[in-house]
């Protein structure tokens, strides 16, 4: 074991109260994470031979697909005893396991390890719940949404700054593209309630005030939502009410799409010759016209119900990940950042120069409501959306409804 990891694990020890200084104990910890089957769960895991190396401390990913995790988790969360001892957290999650007082509050080991904490982009702390000096979840990468866009079709006229100005050339730029100035991903549920959110944001709309009061229905609000049918009925690919992220990605990749809203690492997938060459070469990736977009991401966790060893070796393992050296591997890998230091890391940069925009994407992210039933509010909210896309709504009244729900399920 490192002299470092020794300093970790003694800190972590002294502050939570809890955890013994015997260092040697955490290192004979085995972790276990429950890890979504996605390329970045690969980035980390093709560098877990060094922390071991490093510290002695053994890590197993479980991966699995995203919509049998929270389940899973939840059932492990509420025993007795854990068998997974980190936690791979969304930000969907970030209200309910805190709330339900599931996850360790890490503040104090961050503290005692010196983690440097004003070096994470303050976007990924506002969405996944620090609220002060007490960290439910530690950011681990991020999924913000941007707009992706071709500049061949855009030629050289400037990207409007102003959503108004976007849904209008979304319209005009329908036919020239073939099947959609705006591929839109309007199936009910997460894929149009992140979508909306984008529109939300930019319209200088919002769901919650600073007192957690809801304002979702007010004239930006009514704003969005217009804006959003507009570019539903006369921008969007036909079939657009029930289509979702893979659909969108395919109308891009096919070239029939002029912009996306959409997961700014999307743009490295799109601008593959060998994978969508119809675009590649042809893509550009900016903030959502009206200086907002939807933010997402993932955090590390602790649990609570597990060994005072095994909440050391997590920390000790939390820490390494997110450290400066590991996160710049990670990001000559592929990995979505959310400290701002990768982003501008000249040969992060050399090798990926949509870094400099995508760090703008993230910085200038605003969140989904965070609380304890963010996954059904989505189900709430993709409803009225749908309902006012397809006319069988009007604007101001699936706002209203939209608002109230969101009330109705925060005062729970």
């Amino acid at each position: 074991m490192t002299r470092n990891l020794t300093r970790i694990l003694g800190a972590t020890a002294l502050v939570a109260g809890t955890l013994p200084l015997a260092g040697p104990a955490a290192a004979e910890v085995t972790l276990r994470a429950l890890m979504e089957d996605v390329p970045e769960t690969s980035i980390i895991e093709s560098l877990l031979p060094q922390f071991t190396e490093k510290t002695g401390i053994k890590v197993e990913f479980e991966k699995i697909g995203y919509g049998d995790m929270h389940d899973k988790l939840v059932l492990q969360l509420t025993a007795p005893e854990s068998f997974y001892n980190l936690l791979s957290v969304d930000f969907l999650w970030a209200g309910e396991f805190p709330d339900a007082g599931w996850l360790e509050d890490l503040g104090p080991m961050a503290r005692a390890s010196q983690m440097n904490l004003d070096g994470f982009i303050p976007a990924m702390w506002d969405l996944l719940g620090r609220d002060g000096d007490t960290i439910p979840i530690v950011p681990m990468y991020n999924y913000s949404m941007g707009l992706i866009y071709r500049t061949d079709l855009l030629a050289d006229r400037p990207l409007p700054d102003t959503l108004e100005g976007f849904v209008d050339l979304a319209v005009e730029m329908k036919p020239v593209a073939g099947s959609a100035g705006l591929a839109m991903q309007g199936q009910r549920g997460d894929p149009n309630s992140m979508e909306f959110s984008n529109f939300l944001f930019a319209a200088g709309g919002d769901y919650l005030d600073p007192e957690n009061k809801v304002v979702l229905d007010s004239e930006a609000g009514r704003k969005a939502l217009a804006l959003y049918v507009r570019a539903m009925n006369e921008a969007a690919q036909q079939g657009a009410l029930n289509a979702n992220l893979d659909d969108t990605r395919r109308i891009m990749c096919a070239g029939e799409a002029f912009s996306m809203i959409s997961y700014w690492w999307m743009l490295p997938a799109l601008d593959n010759p060998a994978e969508c060459p119809a675009v590649a070469g042809k893509l550009a990736l900016a903030v959502v016209p009206g200086g907002h977009g939807e933010s997402g991401g993932w955090g590390w966790g602790i649990p609570r119900n597990i060994s005072a060893e095994e909440k050391a070796a997590a920390w000790a393992f939390i820490e390494w990940v997110q450290s400066p050296e590991i996160v710049k591997a990670r990001a000559l890998q592929g990995h979505a950042p959310v400290q701002t230091a990768a982003f501008q890391d000249a040969e992060v940069l050399a090798k990926f120069p949509y870094y400099a925009d995508a760090g703008q994407v993230v910085a200038a992210g605003k969140s989904f409501p965070i609380f304890t039933y963010s996954a059904q509010y989505e189900d709430v909210l993709g409803t009225q959306l749908s309902m006012a896309a397809s006319g069988q709504a009007r604007i101001e009244d699936a706002l209203s409804a939209a608002a109230k729900g969101l009330a109705d399920q925060m005062a729970h």
